[in-house]
């Protein structure tokens, strides 16, 4: 993979960090992510004004965009691609804002609550017990990287294990509020769990 010989210097830091990053090296992520994370939110905040809105987007065009790194290609700077992958996913978002065609419900079952969250195990033997438990802990670790409401109302029902009802109470929101809140907070971590597993492979 050969560098574009007209890069900036940024440019050139972006793309040792790539190359890093696809060595799967941590620390490249978290440093293409702190350099671009506000330019991504402000852009991101303009299409869509919302601000909840636009720190989910952000939060989901770096998760996109580290899960198709490979198919980054240095003819282009990474910014530029990185901000293609951010505008694409705003307009995937408000196309499907507009149409409206998914609704909340679509991950709850009849009785109005939603499908457990779980990671697999089903085993309950004490070396499987085990992994469940190293299992748990990894999982707090992916929640701590969600925005800090998300992250609390995920730990209140899954950990702390209380009701909609309760969560309402303790937060005093709404009781709708809390159950759209949990849904999008599940979509994300979900994004998370899943490169987690890849980088795992």
């Amino acid at each position: 993979m050969e560098i574009n010989k007209h890069f900036t210097e940024n440019a050139k830091n972006d793309f040792h960090l790539v190359v890093k990053a696809r060595q799967g090296n941590q620390k490249a992520y978290a440093d293409l992510m702190h350099r671009y994370k506000d330019s991504i939110y402000f852009m991101v905040l303009k299409m869509v004004n919302n601000k909840e809105d636009a720190m989910d987007l952000t939060v989901e065009t770096f998760a996109k965009a580290f899960e198709k790194l490979d198919k980054y290609q240095p003819e282009y700077a990474f910014s530029t691609w990185l901000f293609r992958v951010a505008t694409n996913n705003c307009i995937d978002f408000i196309r499907k804002k507009k149409l409206n065609t998914q609704s909340i419900h679509g991950m709850l079952d009849e009785d109005g609550d939603e499908k457990p969250l779980q990671i697999k195990s089903d085993g309950l033997n004490p070396e499987e017990t085990s992994i469940k438990k190293q299992q748990t802990e990894e999982l707090k670790l992916l929640i701590e990287s969600l925005p800090i409401r998300y992250r609390n109302l995920i730990t209140l029902r899954y950990f702390d294990e209380l009701s909609y009802e309760e969560i309402a109470q303790q937060l005093d929101l709404p009781l709708g509020t809390v159950k759209a809140q949990l849904f999008r907070a599940r979509y994300l971590l979900g994004n998370i769990i899943n490169r987690y597993n890849k980088d795992d492979i």
